[in-house]
This record gives C-alpha cells, structure tokens and sequence, in this order.
C-alpha cells in the first residue's frame, strides 16, 4: 500500500481527481488539503467531504479533509472557480442529506500536511493539482518534511512561454497556479524534493471533447462515471478562450501509472517578478525537475474508466 496525500484548489478537475485517487486499490489516502483558488473554497471542501462518503473505501480514505488558509497574490476569475458551488449541489452526493459525514480538519491546510506526512510510516507521494503555497509554508514550519515526501507530482507552470493568464500587467508567460503566487513556486523550487512537473504543454494530448462526453454518458449506469460526466458539463472551451485539457486528471493519474507518460530531465526556474510573474522556464543554471513530454491519451481515458467502475455502487 502507498501513503498518498493530496492538495487540490477545487475545480472540477480537482474533484474528479480525487474521486479516481480514492479508486486507487494500493493508494492509502492520508489526507486531502483544498485551496481557495480554482474553486471557493467552502463549497469545494463540502464536495470533497461528499465524494470521499460516497466514494471512498474503508481502510484507505481519509479521516478529514483540510481548508487552506493561504491565500492569493493573484486570483483566479471567478467565472471559472463558480464551478465548484454546482459540483458540490450535484443530487449524487446530496441524496443522503446535504451535510458531508466527514469532518473538517482541525488545522488548516499546510498544518495539516505537517501532520500527516510525520504522521506517515513510509515516504509519501505528494500530489498538488492547485498553487503550491500549502507546500511551500509548510516548508517554513517544518523544513524536514521533505524527508518524509518521495516524489511531487504538480499540476503547473508552462516551459513553451505560452500561458493561460489574461490579466493587466502580466505578459501571458505564465499558468495560473504558478501565477496565483509565484514566490511559493520558488520556495518549492528551492528545496531538496524531487519534482515531477506537468506543465500546460504536458497536457495537450488529452483534450476534453465532445467524443469524451459521449463516451461517460454511455457509462453513466455507474455512478463515479455519471459524477464524471456530469462534473464535465459544467466546463467549456470558451470559458477561458481555449481549449480544455485534463490537466489535473493527468497528474492524478500519472502519479501512480508512470507508464501512461513520458518524461526528461530539464533545470528550470520560475520569476518571481511582473510582468512575468510566475513564468516557469528552462535555463542551465536552474534546478533539475522531470517534466511530462508526452502521454498515452488512449490508456489514459482506459484508466479512467477502469477506477472509476471500481467505485461503490450503492
């Protein structure tokens, strides 16, 4: 069994992501942090507290899950983080009554990593689909949690210099997570761990098309899939001028199936400064991280199906 923890900012990606974590057979999930950034923060810690009741297994979901109380140097818009108040009213994780079982964490989100990766027995496989700042404060209060983390798998940053950020002073360099606070991404970036980097240029091989969609809605006799589908219609293209990717999907998953990726070893940095505030970018004097080149998109979308038909029925 592997020790997982993870760190999501609430948008239907994230909630899917953990929905397929929880599917997992040999993944113990230790513990599940939400960040207020993709997604409000209060209804996107309801749906994950709903999807680990209805969905998770016993022996290997977690006791809680933690709101982040980091917050923003720049702000996701708050057309794409709406989405996170329609995933959390969906009738499938409501049918029960609308108050989750599990509880919120005593401690807001960087604590609570603290605890639970000193917690943990074996090294743990951190997976962040949001801003690493969770990451990086918990780094400031205990720095030896880096001993206790095998590998960061990150949703974030682009090294083609093509982002996804549209806002006044920034030169759309940059994705959004990296640009929600560009100095945590230096702080990580800083550190001794081992990183595996999913840019937005490793994700262009698994769109979400319509194709996609069909392919759920045929499956929708289970429930996760029906949870999937239903999710995915929330999300279009034209909402942030550009194709949609599963790009926390992708993380999640090649986290514990590496063979879905293919992957080199590049040095990088980040700046930290406008107008290209959180550019992540290639240079030989930069810190060495793995970063996803190309994916398996057929045994990607196999894989999702598979966990997600292992889910409970009832």
């Amino acid at each position: 069994m592997r020790n997982f923890y993870f760190n999501h900012d609430g948008n239907v990606d994230d909630l899917v992501s953990l929905l397929l974590l929880l599917q997992m057979p040999d993944v113990n999930l230790l513990g599940v942090g939400v960040t207020d950034a993709d997604g409000y923060v209060e209804p996107a810690s309801l749906a994950s507290r709903k999807i680990i009741d209805r969905f998770g297994h016993e022996g290997r979901k977690p006791a809680d899950v933690a709101k982040s109380n980091s917050r923003a140097k720049h702000q996701f818009p708050d057309a794409w983080r709406l989405s996170a108040f329609s995933f959390n009213d969906f009738p499938l994780l409501n049918e029960h009554g609308s108050k989750p079982h599990l509880p919120l964490a005593t401690k807001p989100g960087h604590l609570d990593m603290i605890d639970k990766l000193q917690s943990s027995d074996k090294k743990v496989t951190l997976v962040m689909t949001g801003p690493l700042t969770d990451l990086a404060r918990a780094l400031k209060v205990d720095p030896t949690i880096t001993e206790k983390i095998d590998k960061l798998y990150w949703m974030g940053g682009a090294l083609n210099s093509q982002g996804n950020v549209a806002a006044p002073g920034a030169d759309d360099t940059m994705e959004w997570n990296a640009y929600w606070d560009a100095k945590a991404v230096k702080t990580v970036w800083d550190s001794s761990l081992e990183i595996v980097m999913l840019g937005l240029d490793s994700t262009d091989q698994v769109p979400l098309t319509s194709k996609l969609r069909l392919r759920w809605a045929a499956q929708r006799s289970y429930p996760a899939l029906d949870l999937i589908g239903q999710g995915y219609s929330l999300v279009h293209s034209f909402e942030a001028n550009s194709i949609y990717y599963l790009w926390d999907v992708l993380t999640t998953l090649s986290s514990r199936y590496p063979e879905l990726i293919e992957y080199k070893q590049v040095k990088t940095d980040v700046i930290t400064t406008a107008p290209s505030e959180g550019r992540t970018y290639e240079t030989k004097n930069g810190r060495e991280v793995l970063f996803v080149t190309s994916v398996d998109a057929e045994a990607f979308y196999d894989k999702i199906d598979e966990l997600a038909k292992l889910a409970p029925q009832g």
